[in-house]
Protein backbone atom coordinates (compact mmCIF):
# COMPACT_ATOMS: atom_id res chain seq x y z
CA UNK A 1 0.00 0.00 0.00
CA UNK A 2 1.27 3.43 -0.91
CA UNK A 3 0.05 6.91 0.04
CA UNK A 4 1.11 9.64 -2.39
CA UNK A 5 -1.33 12.41 -1.47
CA UNK A 6 -2.96 13.25 1.84
CA UNK A 7 -5.42 16.01 2.73
CA UNK A 8 -6.14 17.48 6.17
CA UNK A 9 -9.02 19.75 7.17
CA UNK A 10 -9.66 21.17 10.64
CA UNK A 11 -13.41 21.08 11.22
CA UNK A 12 -14.56 24.70 11.64
CA UNK A 13 -16.83 26.11 14.31
CA UNK A 14 -16.46 23.33 16.87
CA UNK A 15 -18.15 24.48 20.09
CA UNK A 16 -16.73 24.23 23.59
CA UNK A 17 -17.50 20.66 24.62
CA UNK A 18 -19.39 20.07 27.85
CA UNK A 19 -19.94 16.92 29.92
CA UNK A 20 -22.49 14.68 28.22
CA UNK A 21 -22.13 16.21 24.75
CA UNK A 22 -22.60 13.82 21.83
CA UNK A 23 -19.32 13.97 19.93
CA UNK A 24 -20.79 12.15 16.93
CA UNK A 25 -23.34 14.95 16.46
CA UNK A 26 -20.72 17.68 16.93
CA UNK A 27 -18.42 16.01 14.41
CA UNK A 28 -21.21 15.54 11.84
CA UNK A 29 -22.09 19.23 12.17
CA UNK A 30 -18.42 20.20 11.80
CA UNK A 31 -18.01 18.08 8.68
CA UNK A 32 -21.07 19.77 7.15
CA UNK A 33 -19.72 23.24 8.01
CA UNK A 34 -16.48 22.29 6.25
CA UNK A 35 -18.48 21.51 3.12
CA UNK A 36 -17.47 17.86 3.27
CA UNK A 37 -19.15 14.48 3.51
CA UNK A 38 -17.52 11.61 5.34
CA UNK A 39 -16.18 8.83 3.13
CA UNK A 40 -15.01 5.29 3.81
CA UNK A 41 -11.42 5.38 5.03
CA UNK A 42 -11.54 8.94 6.36
CA UNK A 43 -9.55 9.48 9.55
CA UNK A 44 -10.90 11.73 12.31
CA UNK A 45 -8.35 12.85 14.89
CA UNK A 46 -9.84 14.22 18.10
CA UNK A 47 -7.95 16.18 20.72
CA UNK A 48 -8.00 14.36 24.04
CA UNK A 49 -9.50 17.28 25.88
CA UNK A 50 -12.84 17.20 24.08
CA UNK A 51 -13.20 13.48 24.77
CA UNK A 52 -12.31 13.92 28.43
CA UNK A 53 -14.75 16.82 28.75
CA UNK A 54 -17.58 14.88 27.09
CA UNK A 55 -16.84 12.03 29.51
CA UNK A 56 -16.82 14.44 32.47
CA UNK A 57 -13.23 13.67 33.45
CA UNK A 58 -13.06 17.06 35.15
CA UNK A 59 -11.83 17.24 38.75
CA UNK A 60 -11.92 20.30 40.99
CA UNK A 61 -8.71 20.38 43.02
CA UNK A 62 -10.69 21.81 45.93
CA UNK A 63 -12.26 18.35 46.31
CA UNK A 64 -8.94 16.47 46.42
CA UNK A 65 -7.43 15.43 49.76
CA UNK A 66 -3.73 14.63 49.30
CA UNK A 67 -2.22 11.65 51.07
CA UNK A 68 0.98 11.67 53.12
CA UNK A 69 2.79 10.19 50.10
CA UNK A 70 1.44 12.88 47.79
CA UNK A 71 2.44 15.66 50.20
CA UNK A 72 5.98 14.33 50.52
CA UNK A 73 6.38 13.94 46.75
CA UNK A 74 4.89 17.38 46.12
CA UNK A 75 7.40 18.91 48.53
CA UNK A 76 10.22 17.14 46.70
CA UNK A 77 9.27 18.34 43.21
CA UNK A 78 7.57 21.63 44.06
CA UNK A 79 4.06 20.81 42.85
CA UNK A 80 0.56 21.22 44.27
CA UNK A 81 0.03 18.16 46.50
CA UNK A 82 -3.57 17.86 45.29
CA UNK A 83 -2.43 17.54 41.69
CA UNK A 84 0.27 15.09 42.75
CA UNK A 85 -2.44 12.98 44.38
CA UNK A 86 -4.33 12.84 41.08
CA UNK A 87 -1.13 11.91 39.25
CA UNK A 88 -0.59 9.02 41.66
CA UNK A 89 -4.22 7.93 41.35
CA UNK A 90 -3.95 7.82 37.55
CA UNK A 91 -0.58 6.06 37.44
CA UNK A 92 0.95 2.67 38.13
CA UNK A 93 4.54 3.80 38.65
CA UNK A 94 6.60 6.93 39.18
CA UNK A 95 9.38 6.55 36.61
CA UNK A 96 11.27 9.77 37.25
CA UNK A 97 11.02 13.15 38.92
CA UNK A 98 12.56 16.56 38.48
CA UNK A 99 11.46 19.94 39.86
CA UNK A 100 7.96 20.65 38.57
CA UNK A 101 7.52 17.36 36.71
CA UNK A 102 6.63 13.77 37.57
CA UNK A 103 7.29 11.20 34.84
CA UNK A 104 4.86 8.34 35.40
CA UNK A 105 3.51 5.23 33.76
CA UNK A 106 -0.15 6.05 33.23
CA UNK A 107 -2.54 3.20 33.87
CA UNK A 108 -3.42 3.12 30.14
CA UNK A 109 0.24 2.25 29.53
CA UNK A 110 1.81 5.51 28.36
CA UNK A 111 4.89 6.93 30.08
CA UNK A 112 4.30 10.67 30.26
CA UNK A 113 4.64 13.81 32.34
CA UNK A 114 2.16 14.39 35.18
CA UNK A 115 -0.20 11.65 33.93
CA UNK A 116 -1.40 14.04 31.23
CA UNK A 117 -3.27 16.13 33.83
CA UNK A 118 -3.44 19.88 33.37
CA UNK A 119 -5.74 22.89 33.43
CA UNK A 120 -5.07 24.39 29.99
CA UNK A 121 -8.22 25.00 27.97
CA UNK A 122 -10.36 23.86 30.90
CA UNK A 123 -13.24 26.13 31.90
CA UNK A 124 -13.30 27.64 35.40
CA UNK A 125 -16.20 29.21 37.28
CA UNK A 126 -17.09 30.26 40.81
CA UNK A 127 -13.54 29.95 42.07
CA UNK A 128 -13.11 26.41 40.75
CA UNK A 129 -9.67 24.89 40.23
CA UNK A 130 -10.60 22.38 37.54
CA UNK A 131 -8.11 20.06 35.91
CA UNK A 132 -8.73 17.42 33.27
CA UNK A 133 -7.82 13.73 33.42
CA UNK A 134 -7.22 11.50 30.42
CA UNK A 135 -10.13 9.30 29.27
CA UNK A 136 -10.47 6.08 31.25
CA UNK A 137 -10.29 3.85 28.14
CA UNK A 138 -9.40 5.82 25.01
CA UNK A 139 -9.47 2.82 22.66
CA UNK A 140 -12.99 1.99 23.84
CA UNK A 141 -14.06 5.61 23.35
CA UNK A 142 -12.76 5.39 19.77
CA UNK A 143 -14.57 2.12 19.08
CA UNK A 144 -17.88 3.47 20.38
CA UNK A 145 -17.63 6.75 18.46
CA UNK A 146 -16.63 4.92 15.28
CA UNK A 147 -19.60 2.57 15.60
CA UNK A 148 -21.98 5.49 16.14
CA UNK A 149 -20.69 7.24 13.02
CA UNK A 150 -20.94 4.01 11.01
CA UNK A 151 -24.56 3.62 12.08
CA UNK A 152 -25.59 7.26 11.56
CA UNK A 153 -23.43 8.24 8.57
CA UNK A 154 -23.20 4.89 6.78
CA UNK A 155 -19.43 5.10 6.29
CA UNK A 156 -16.49 3.26 7.82
CA UNK A 157 -14.15 5.84 9.34
CA UNK A 158 -11.09 5.74 11.58
CA UNK A 159 -11.10 7.45 14.97
CA UNK A 160 -7.92 8.56 16.76
CA UNK A 161 -7.65 10.43 20.05
CA UNK A 162 -4.40 12.35 20.35
CA UNK A 163 -2.68 14.27 23.12
CA UNK A 164 0.35 16.54 23.25
CA UNK A 165 3.41 14.95 24.84
CA UNK A 166 7.07 15.71 25.26
CA UNK A 167 9.78 13.38 23.95
CA UNK A 168 12.94 12.03 25.52
CA UNK A 169 16.08 13.83 24.33
CA UNK A 170 14.15 16.35 22.20
CA UNK A 171 12.63 19.76 22.85
CA UNK A 172 9.01 20.53 22.07
CA UNK A 173 5.74 18.64 22.19
CA UNK A 174 3.98 16.70 19.46
CA UNK A 175 0.75 14.83 18.96
CA UNK A 176 0.66 11.21 20.11
CA UNK A 177 -2.16 8.68 19.83
CA UNK A 178 -3.69 7.57 23.12
CA UNK A 179 -6.66 5.82 21.52
CA UNK A 180 -7.66 4.52 18.08
CA UNK A 181 -10.11 2.33 16.21
CA UNK A 182 -10.36 1.28 12.58
CA UNK A 183 -6.71 1.12 11.56
CA UNK A 184 -3.54 -0.66 12.70
CA UNK A 185 -2.18 1.78 15.29
CA UNK A 186 1.02 -0.24 15.05
CA UNK A 187 1.56 -1.33 11.45
CA UNK A 188 3.80 -4.39 11.25
CA UNK A 189 5.89 -4.35 8.06
CA UNK A 190 8.13 -7.25 9.00
CA UNK A 191 8.39 -9.71 6.16
CA UNK A 192 7.69 -7.07 3.51
CA UNK A 193 10.42 -6.33 0.92
CA UNK A 194 12.40 -3.10 0.74
CA UNK A 195 13.23 -1.37 -2.56
CA UNK A 196 15.90 -3.97 -3.28
CA UNK A 197 13.88 -7.01 -2.31
CA UNK A 198 15.46 -7.45 1.11
CA UNK A 199 13.07 -8.65 3.79
CA UNK A 200 12.24 -6.08 6.47
CA UNK A 201 13.11 -7.66 9.82
CA UNK A 202 12.23 -5.08 12.47
CA UNK A 203 10.10 -2.38 10.81
CA UNK A 204 6.92 -1.49 12.66
CA UNK A 205 5.26 1.85 11.93
CA UNK A 206 3.47 3.83 14.64
CA UNK A 207 0.78 4.84 12.14
CA UNK A 208 -1.65 6.29 14.67
CA UNK A 209 1.15 8.37 16.19
CA UNK A 210 2.21 9.69 12.78
CA UNK A 211 -1.34 10.75 11.94
CA UNK A 212 -1.75 12.25 15.41
CA UNK A 213 1.35 14.36 14.94
CA UNK A 214 0.22 15.56 11.52
CA UNK A 215 -3.22 16.52 12.85
CA UNK A 216 -1.66 18.35 15.79
CA UNK A 217 -0.27 20.96 13.39
CA UNK A 218 -3.82 22.11 12.63
CA UNK A 219 -5.17 21.55 16.13
CA UNK A 220 -2.52 23.77 17.68
CA UNK A 221 -1.55 24.03 21.33
CA UNK A 222 -3.21 27.27 22.41
CA UNK A 223 -6.37 29.13 21.42
CA UNK A 224 -6.85 27.77 17.89
CA UNK A 225 -10.10 26.01 18.82
CA UNK A 226 -9.69 23.28 16.18
CA UNK A 227 -9.88 20.03 18.16
CA UNK A 228 -11.04 17.75 15.32
CA UNK A 229 -9.10 17.16 12.11
CA UNK A 230 -10.29 15.18 9.09
CA UNK A 231 -7.49 13.35 7.24
CA UNK A 232 -8.19 11.87 3.83
CA UNK A 233 -6.13 9.78 1.41
CA UNK A 234 -4.24 7.48 3.77
CA UNK A 235 -3.89 3.84 2.70
CA UNK A 236 -3.64 1.20 5.40
CA UNK A 237 -4.59 -2.45 5.91
CA UNK A 238 -7.74 -3.43 7.76
CA UNK A 239 -6.94 -3.98 11.42
CA UNK A 240 -8.39 -3.45 14.86
CA UNK A 241 -5.03 -3.11 16.63
CA UNK A 242 -5.70 -0.15 18.92
CA UNK A 243 -3.39 2.46 20.39
CA UNK A 244 -2.87 0.28 23.45
CA UNK A 245 -0.46 -1.68 21.22
CA UNK A 246 1.90 1.32 20.98
CA UNK A 247 3.48 1.59 24.46
CA UNK A 248 6.53 -0.65 24.65
CA UNK A 249 6.03 -3.47 27.20
CA UNK A 250 7.98 -2.88 30.38
CA UNK A 251 10.18 -5.92 29.80
CA UNK A 252 11.26 -4.38 26.47
CA UNK A 253 11.73 -0.88 27.86
CA UNK A 254 15.44 -0.04 27.71
CA UNK A 255 15.12 3.03 29.94
CA UNK A 256 13.22 1.78 32.99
Amino acid sequence: MKTSRMEMVALPGMPMVKPGDDLAVLIADGVARAGEKLRDGDVLVLAQKIVSKANNRIVDLRDVVPSVEARALAEEVGKDPRQVQLVLDESTEVVGKVPGVLIVAHRIGIVMANAGIDASNVEQSGGSENVLLLPEDPDDDCRKLRQTLVEHQGVSVVIIINDSVGRAWRQGTMGLAIGSAGLPALWDLRGEPDLFGRELLVSEVGLADELSSAASILQGQGNQGQPVVLIRGVDFPDSELGANSLPRPREQDMFR
